[in-house]
């Protein structure tokens, strides 16, 4: 008979639900290197399942999950302290350690009811946990226009994430879960075989792509300090002459800019500024993607990224959809928090779902714009045609809020990601970092130094197009284009309604004593 696992007093294990936790938000990215740690996530999430299954009762479960998600979150994005507080001049190490403790409710809520639902240490009962921890990833990623940064199946970059093309990101956080509960189960079959299963989907990819010519392009990294960015007097001049310089001066058939890298409307422009820019790619053979604000006070404004490309009578735009609360809108109600905040905010209007790609080279460019990379299932909405999807994703960003932390190395490892999830490539071009070609792979090829001014120029090649299978996407691609996250959401329901169902048969067959 397997002896049971020990279990710590309740004081001893509150400890250890914070530093499992912070071991968590350590897996994301690591100070010293920024690189994720995929062993220590599923190692870290295997601590909180033993004291979950030690819990005497749903309720102390509950309270151990929400102390081990708020450690976890806080130590995630501490960063938007820097914003909040060097920028916003708010009382910001509440102000984050209350969004964490928000966040944290969710998981909280599946801790308990993971307990609730399989009081017993078994197989079965990884699954449950799984689903649990599932269901709470997608509110999280959902809810309040979502904020799933940092999600677990982020640190497995360089582990699970080999079945990113099949389940994505939530789908590879909940094989990590049920590692995780099955290595407190012991139950080392099952380990054996998800090693199997991830070693024979990393054998596999698509069909070679017959897009072979490559892309030469170059990102522009402008590194405006962000506290003189919106500045008449400063930043602004500063990013409208080397913006303009790089522009004009820029020999590869591609072009990117960051995220308002042209930081005012073009109307308000100096004279001459913005017919000169277009005049420059209306000839030729260069094209550019600037980011831009757009739009005027009727009929509101656009975070926007333009492309210039020669024999184009109107330009293509891009309008950014997923906002950032806060930052680019204004919840309703919430008028007064904006306004204890020292920064300039925008109120923009959305752009739609699944925009047109840009043409360019006999590639398809899908830009997105800063944390829009962070929502594969917005990104997926492209491929629904094969024959129409993205061969290419541009992220333009400013990630300039946040100084020099880990932001950076998150923001780009939620890139490799979706380049892992839709095995196409992805540029990315920011105002401070990390200005990167990433392969459809997840491969990092090139990057330039953080908070530098200065341009990488690289080749990037295009995916998608075999001559035998036609236009290919992956699985992932497939089935979030048609049915969004709701698969996934259908599996955490299933579970808890299964386990629910068995829990109160085991009940009633329970003899009397």
């Amino acid at each position: 008979m397997r002896r049971p696992l020990l279990r710590p007093s309740a004081g001893v294990a509150l400890v250890l639900c914070v530093l499992a936790g912070l071991a968590q938000a350590l897996s994301i990215a690591t100070p010293w290197n920024g690189q994720p740690l995929w062993w220590l996530q599923i190692l870290s999430l295997s601590v909180l399942v033993w004291l979950l299954q030690g819990s005497a009762m749903p309720r102390q479960a509950g309270l151990r999950g929400w102390l081990f998600a708020w450690a976890w979150l806080s130590g995630t994005f501490w960063w938007l302290f820097i914003s909040m507080h060097t920028y916003g001049g708010l009382p910001a190490v509440l102000a984050v350690g209350g969004l964490a403790a928000a966040l944290a409710l969710l998981y909280g809520l599946a801790s308990a009811g993971f307990r609730a639902l399989a009081p017993v240490n078994t197989a079965l009962s990884a699954i449950v946990f799984a689903s649990s921890w599932l269901l709470a990833e997608l509110a999280r990623g959902q809810w309040l226009t979502g904020f799933p940064w940092g999600a677990g199946g982020y640190a497995q970059l360089d582990g699970l994430a080999v079945l990113a093309r099949y389940v994505g990101v939530y789908g590879v956080g909940w094989v990590a879960a049920l590692a995780a509960a099955w290595l407190v189960a012991r139950q080392w079959w099952g380990l054996g075989g998800m090693l199997l299963l991830a070693l024979g989907a990393g054998s596999l990819s698509l069909p070679p792509s017959d897009l072979q010519a490559t892309l030469s392009v170059s990102l522009l990294q402008g590194n405006i300090p962000q506290d003189e960015k919106f500045q008449a007097g400063t930043g602004i001049p500063i990013a409208l002459q080397w913006y303009a310089q790089q522009l004009g001066q820029a020999q590869t058939p591609l072009v990117v800019a960051p995220e308002t890298a042209i930081p005012m409307l073009p109307q308000e422009l100096p004279a001459g500024y913005w017919p000169s820019l277009l005049q420059r790619f209306a000839t030729g053979e260069q094209t550019a993607l600037v980011g831009v604000p757009l739009g005027n006070a009727r009929d509101g404004y656009l975070n926007a990224v333009v492309g210039l490309q020669p024999g184009q009578p109107q330009m293509y735009t891009y309008a950014k959809h997923h906002l950032v609360p806060f930052g680019e809108f204004i919840p309703p109600l919430f008028k007064w928090f904006t306004q204890m905040m020292d920064i300039p905010l925008g109120d923009f209007n959305r752009g739609a779902v699944g925009q047109a790609s840009w043409p360019v080279a006999g590639q398809r460019l899908a830009p997105n714009i800063c944390y829009e990379d962070l929502f594969g299932e917005e990104l997926g909405a492209r491929f629904i045609d094969p024959a129409q999807a993205p061969t290419i994703f541009v992220n333009v960003s400013n990630i300039g809020w946040f100084g020099d932390s880990l932001a950076m190395d998150q923001h780009l490892s939620i890139s490799r990601m979706r380049t892992l999830e839709f095995e196409r490539p992805m540029l990315r071009a920011t105002n401070t970092g990390a200005t990167a070609i990433i392969d459809h792979q997840g491969h990092v090829l090139q990057a330039l130094p953080r908070l530098t001014r200065d341009v990488l120029v690289g080749e990037v090649q295009g995916r998608g197009l075999n001559a035998t299978s036609g236009w290919r996407i992956t699985p992932y691609a497939w089935w979030v284009s048609r049915c969004g996250l709701w698969p996934l959401w259908l599996l955490g329901v299933l579970t808890w309604f299964t386990a629910w169902k068995w829990g109160r048969r085991a009940y009633r067959e329970k003899p009397a004593v």
